[in-house]
């Protein structure tokens, strides 16, 4: 990991000499590319390890194709230093290529900036990004050094050996999948699941109108499930019980994200409308998300490509100096409302967040 932090900060002093160069390709590759897939344990002058200009079934070539035991487990292609890599035709490309070769895992970066796809997702290739890291301090996100070069390590020899990115990518496209399921599922219930669940009480005062209305409560967060309550017709004196405050569609916020910042904005909503199941109210801004209680706010949240972050009322003087993914920011600007911010960048890190949010929940809705 010394190796991963020392390389970063280095190549962070590369990009402020070079950022305004218009670097081609190639040296792109050569000051920034190559030294970071060294300290990721790639040994680039090696063809069994790492080989240039890799042909595939397509007749063309990828910048990079990575292999452990002789086998390619990952292929890297570069852009000029500065692309934004937001060109779909780009993106299909290095995914199709990987796909085609029966590769799952591929990488677009320009040296700077890292979006990792998994090619065999059943989705169109932007929908297939997994997560994005990059060096430059100003994508940082509030993360450190340390916590940006963990993210890299996903991308080392040893990891990508261990499956370790297998096993973050099955967790993250899993648990997407389930929960449109789970949507659809609670939006729609079947009048099985229903029966089964009333079995499973032993009580047969409970209606399944009211089991319908109870799952609709608990499940109200998600995306899918708001959107059809809000196309279904409500009467004049009936009081919704979660409505969504939109004066943006969630898609602002959630549109072009990588699928693990989607994922941890789902968890994050779901642990906010636990708080009070059917009266958590969520709002999205122009630039943040908001959650409230009776008109208190007590959680804000804005994604960006590399995490999210997350502003919460809680006291600054009480923060646990060991979270290095809190910090007080009473005297800075911000978007939302709290003197506390936290930095999330992974499902583990979401649920260190968690008892941050509830107390700022305790603290919002007292009395």
């Amino acid at each position: 990991m010394k190796d991963i932090i020392k390389c970063i900060e280095n190549l962070r002093t590369q990009f402020d000499r070079h950022r305004k160069d218009g670097l081609k390709e190639y040296p792109t590759r050569t000051i920034f590319i190559d030294p970071l897939l060294s300290a990721l344990g790639w040994d680039v002058r090696d063809p069994d390890e790492v080989e240039l200009e890799h042909p595939t079934v397509d007749g063309k070539s990828v910048d990079y194709a990575m292999k452990v035991n002789r086998k390619v487990v990952l292929h890297v292609e570069a852009k000029q230093l500065g692309d934004p890599l937001d060109d779909v035709k780009s993106i299909t490309q290095v995914v199709g290529y990987a796909s085609n070769d029966g590769i799952e895992w591929c990488v677009l970066t320009n040296g700077v900036r890292y979006k990792v796809y998994k090619a065999s997702e059943k989705a169109s290739a932007p929908e297939k990004l997994l997560f994005e890291v990059s060096i430059d301090p100003a994508d940082a996100n509030g993360l450190t050094v340390e916590e940006i070069a963990r993210q890299f390590g996903r991308l080392s020899r040893d990891s990508m050996a261990k499956g370790i990115l297998d096993q973050l990518g099955t967790e993250i496209f899993t648990t997407g999948k389930v929960r449109k399921a789970l949507d659809r599922l609670f939006a729609e219930t079947p009048a099985s699941f229903i029966r089964l669940i009333r079995k499973t009480l032993a009580d047969s005062s409970v209606t399944p109108s009211q089991i319908e209305q109870a799952l609709r409560r608990i499940w109200d967060a998600g995306a899918a499930s708001a959107s059809a309550q809000q196309q279904k017709p409500v009467a004049k004196k009936q009081k919704r019980s979660t409505p969504a405050v939109s004066e943006y569609p969630e898609s602002h916020h959630t549109g072009g994200k990588p699928n693990e910042i989607v994922e941890l904005y789902r968890g994050l909503d779901r642990f906010c409308q636990v708080l009070a199941p059917g009266k958590i109210r969520r709002a999205f801004k122009k630039w943040y998300i908001s959650w409230s209680k009776d008109d208190e706010i007590f959680c804000c949240a804005h994604l960006q490509q590399g995490g999210i972050r997350v502003w919460v009322k809680t006291d600054p003087k009480t923060l646990d100096p060991s979270h290095s993914f809190v910090r007080d920011v009473s005297k800075v600007g911000h978007w939302g409302v709290g003197d506390v911010e936290l930095s999330i960048n992974s499902l583990e890190r979401l649920q260190d967040a968690e008892a941050y949010v509830r107390k700022s929940f305790e603290n919002a809705t007292r009395g």
